[in-house]
């Protein structure tokens, strides 16, 4: 079916709305486990298992994307996630207990697991190469305001409503995605029956540990044998998977697609923005808190003129890499970070609120010129049938590495030791800038053509 430029525009911005409020829900309730503790009466470390199993069953069904794109319509499968949703949603807000609100927050985790890859492949998919960095830039917007606004929205919320209206609000748009969807959204890519392989997902299971262990690393003791034990069994499962999907005919997922030029940097660099991005949204609340004194509500609020500038820029730095390539646009992220990170590190001992708020701004600033491009940089060097297993691949490890970076600075962060964070990422980035340098430049190559 040929798309018209509107129904093309109306098909993108089904997805990302219903991908935005999924997003949201990603981290929204952090927010709210006050709230859950007490109405629980549970520890925040049992709370927070809402956003780790989330996380984890999350990462764990992204390397089924492909296959489910290849083997089911994406309508049908798009209007069944949400469906997933909305249904886990509702077993939420009805929950009798924490066990059964876990269970729903599993199935929305299932649902954002398999979308997160799926709609980024879609829009690629139907999306001109010589557009796609602007388009890709829109994706940008919603999945870096999305990570941002979510606190500030379930803190609103929790100001004037019980806890239920968070999951309320997600089950309002989610609705009106669902209905815009029926008419809006198609399925654009053919269907082609694969055998589905058990083994390569028992295997997949891997990922699951590892991330349960990098989660772990900042409570663990020196008796915490049973940790090092799941580590090591997740790592032998993660070989076997690797070890798998390289030598079979169809694979689960196309591992070997890693070795193609400048997919395998576009991996590695929107990986290592991400990490600056989260890093940033979730470190600076507690440095305005700590260290500057404002309360929860002003320590949010903070966070708005960065997430501002992050949103308004994505677009804007996706065009100018249709433009001029994305080596340069890349670059100026990287240097954006770079920058960014030295002024907290240099200037964190004025103690001023203005200052850090501009750092922020700088660093979520390097990530719209950096994380989507290096996106888009590494679908252009995928033909489209390998792009479902491309967008798998990146989400996955971003995922992953988005959770260590959580954990290396709650390590490096102990007792208030910011400086100590603000180095450790400004080091990474500075690596970062040097493999933005090993990019081909495909507006050159195009040009020599």
């Amino acid at each position: 079916m040929e798309l018209t430029e509107k129904s093309r525009k109306w098909f993108i911005a089904t997805l990302l709305l219903g991908t935005f409020t999924m997003s949201i829900s990603q981290s929204s309730l952090s927010t709210a486990y006050p709230t859950f503790m007490k109405y629980f009466d549970l520890p925040a470390s049992t709370i927070a298992w809402l956003t780790t199993g989330f996380m984890l069953i999350m990462s764990v069904v992204m390397p089924l994307s492909p296959w489910l794109m290849k083997n089911f319509r994406f309508k049908p499968l798009y209007l069944s996630l949400l469906i997933n949703f909305v249904v886990g949603t509702l077993i939420i807000i009805w929950a009798p207990n924490f066990l059964i609100m876990m269970i729903g927050r599993l199935m929305e985790g299932f649902s954002v697991g398999v979308l997160f890859p799926s709609y980024q492949s879609i829009i690629l998919e139907i999306t001109p190469t010589n557009h796609r960095g602007s388009v890709m830039g829109t994706v940008g917007l919603v999945m870096g305001s999305a990570l941002a606004v979510g606190p500030i929205i379930s803190g609103v919320l929790l100001q004037f409503f019980p806890w239920e209206a968070i999951f309320a609000f997600f089950l309002i748009v989610l609705t009106i995605v669902f209905l815009l969807a029926l008419k809006t959204v198609i399925s654009p890519l053919k269907i082609e029956t694969t055998q589905f392989d058990f083994i390569s997902v028992f295997m997949s299971l891997g990922i699951i540990g590892l991330l349960y262990f990098i989660n772990e690393i900042s409570h663990m003791t020196a008796s915490s044998y049973w940790n090092w034990g799941i580590l090591a069994v997740s790592l032998i499962l993660l070989v076997l998977f690797v070890r798998r999907q390289l030598r079979m005919p169809q694979p689960l997922l196309r591992l070997d697609i890693l070795s193609i030029t400048n997919f395998d940097l576009g991996v590695l660099l929107t990986s290592l923005s991400y990490m600056s991005l989260i890093t940033v949204t979730i470190i600076m609340p507690l440095y305005y808190q700590q260290i500057l004194g404002l309360t929860p509500l002003w320590s949010g609020l903070a966070l708005v003129p960065a997430a501002a500038i992050l949103s308004w820029l994505n677009r804007r730095s996706g065009r100018l890499a249709d433009r001029i390539g994305f080596k340069l646009v890349i670059m100026v992220g990287f240097g954006l970070f770079i920058v960014g990170w030295a002024g907290l590190l240099l200037l964190s001992g004025f103690k001023n609120i203005w200052i850090a708020i501009l750092c922020s701004i700088i660093i979520e600033s390097g990530n719209a010129f950096a994380m989507m491009p290096a996106t888009t940089l590494g679908a252009n060097s995928l033909t489209n049938d390998l792009i479902p297993h491309g967008s798998s691949i990146i989400a996955t490890i971003r995922q992953i590495l988005g959770s260590t970076a959580i954990v290396i600075a709650t390590v490096v962060l102990g007792d208030r030791n910011f400086n100590g964070v603000f180095f450790t990422f400004l080091i990474l980035e500075i690596i970062a800038i040097f493999l933005v340098f090993k990019i081909k430049d495909t507006k050159k190559v195009a040009a020599n053509a």
